[in-house]
């Protein structure tokens, strides 16, 4: 793992929290997408090298309603760039992590990503991210 990519934060609305973060940073989101595979809206945020995604579900059966209905708003994420998301993941699996989705998926900002169940790493559900080449 080579940085923190970014740390996604659940909303209950994109309309309204990107308002907020867009005060907070003093510019709006940079780029807004929707990944229908996974029943979510996303925005992005940078703020220096730092970056904020925050995902609304676009389903009632999606993981970030789910999330919403247990835990309410908040972090939902933490994401860190990997060179070789495959071999990662192989790597953490051989460390005792359990993945997620094994096959890495095409999710937002032009990333293939992975994640690794919160019950393996103390309570924190942790995205790896490739950039797609």
């Amino acid at each position: 793992m080579r940085k923190i990519e970014h740390i996604g934060i659940a909303v209950n609305s994109l309309e309204v929290s990107n308002e907020v973060f867009a005060k907070l940073f003093g510019a709006p989101a940079y780029k807004m997408e929707e990944v229908a595979s996974e029943g979510v809206k996303t925005s992005f945020f940078q703020n220096g090298p730092n970056k904020i995604e925050l995902l609304e579900a676009t389903s009632p059966d999606s993981p970030i309603a789910k999330f919403l209905e247990k835990k309410g708003e908040g972090i939902h994420h933490i994401a860190f760039d990997v060179e070789d998301i495959v071999a990662e993941i192989a790597r953490l699996k051989s460390e005792g992590f359990t993945v997620l989705n094994e096959t890495p998926k095409k999710g937002a900002d032009n990333k293939l990503v992975a994640f690794l169940h919160p019950k393996t790493t103390n309570g924190v559900l942790i995205e790896l991210c490739q950039e797609i080449r």
